[in-house]
């Protein structure tokens, strides 16, 4: 009797356990299928992988990939096949669509034969994106700013001087004389796809952010330009960029000329801290010995700080200042003439000891 009760429960238990293996087996089934839906597109690319559909691994050589502003993902995936970054381009676009990919414009530096996921993270890495970086230093010439970036761009210098004439096109009022002081010096990193053009519309909008932080009024930027740029040649010291924009704007108020140096040696075409007879008697638009007020423009790029003083001049009567040491940038400055003979005087005699310097 006992026998025959216990042979239902041995079959009870192995339907238990056929049941839990048959569970068991059903969530490990689920787990597969979850986890081949959440690496869909990876185990899609081993795939194409093993059918030939795909480079595999990071690629050699290098190429360089441009992506226009507001260029699709399909855009981009047909760009990569053509180039030879990837093999198929339906195969990388089915990676972007899956990941969601989005693009930003600009040219990055890539490499043939790439896997789809390789080429695919290198285009959302930062260091492939190519860029060409000038640092512009306050004060220097237009000239000189345009050389620096067509070295830096690679494009002909006459580019660069052809598009800085065209100043309409760069938002520059026809009534200036050139494009000097309104190319923003600053450190850059340009597209390398940027065109002359618009690598100077950019600076000359940098220019314009920065009068517009010191709330400059679109009348008076003309003004502040030029005599922050005069400011900028003639200054080393922070504090003296204040005095010295003090200085010429207490010889505005009263009717003096300025008498700058640094404008008459961009008028002449010069690049000296001091300028002959000649020069201080030459009738150009520059000479702020022979010509009262503000001379026609700018005569480099003015910085913040050159701004910011012509802006907020320090307080005081003086009406000259001269440079005593142009290796730390020492300055005087005086209210008579007297005291101011005797600066020069100072300065003579270091010129004199520093034979051969030429203030730069």
């Amino acid at each position: 009797m006992s026998q025959f009760r216990q042979q239902p429960n041995k079959s009870l238990k192995a339907k238990y356990r056929f049941r839990r293996t048959v569970v068991a087996g059903f969530l490990v089934f689920l787990l597969l299928v979850a986890i081949a839906f959440t690496q869909r597109a990876q185990l899609r690319n081993l795939y194409d992988g093993l059918l030939g559909r795909d480079y595999q691994g990071s690629g050699t050589g290098s190429v360089t990939l441009v992506i226009a502003q507001g260029e699709s993902g399909l855009g981009v995936a047909s760009d990569l096949a053509k180039l030879g970054v990837v093999k198929n381009s339906d195969v990388i676009y089915r990676l972007i669509v899956a990941e969601n990919t989005v693009f930003y414009p600009g040219t990055y530096l890539l490499r043939e034969q790439m896997s789809s996921a390789a080429a695919l993270a290198a285009l959302k890495d930062p260091k492939s994106l190519k860029v060409n970086r000038v640092t512009i230093k306050e004060g220097l010439r237009i000239t000189n700013v345009l050389a620096q970036l067509a070295s830096a761009s690679g494009k002909p210098v006459s580019q660069f001087t052809s598009a800085a004439k065209d100043l309409a096109a760069l938002g520059i009022p026809a009534t200036e004389p050139s494009a000097e002081g309104y190319l923003f010096p600053a450190t850059y990193s340009f597209d390398p796809a940027l065109t002359a053009h618009q690598i100077l519309k950019q600076m000359v909008a940098r220019t314009y952010q920065e009068l517009e932080h010191f709330r400059v009024a679109e009348a008076d930027r003309h003004k502040v330009l030029t005599l922050a740029s005069i400011v900028q040649k003639e200054a080393r010291q922070h504090d003296d960029f204040y005095k010295v924009s003090r200085v010429f704007q207490n010889r505005l108020a009263i009717g003096m000329p300025l008498q700058s140096d640094a404008t008459v040696s961009y008028g002449s075409g010069g690049t000296t801290v001091t300028t002959t007879n000649a020069e201080r008697a030459s009738n150009n638009g520059y000479n702020t010995y022979v010509h009262t007020g503000l001379p026609v423009g700018p005569i480099g790029g003015p910085g913040s700080l050159a701004i910011d003083a012509a802006l907020h001049p320090a307080s005081g009567s003086w009406l000259y200042f001269c440079a005593v040491n142009l290796k730390t940038g020492e300055t005087v400055f005086s209210t008579t003439v007297a005291e101011h003979e005797q600066a020069v005087a100072k300065f003579r005699t270091w010129i004199q000891a520093n034979p051969g310097w030429n203030g730069n």
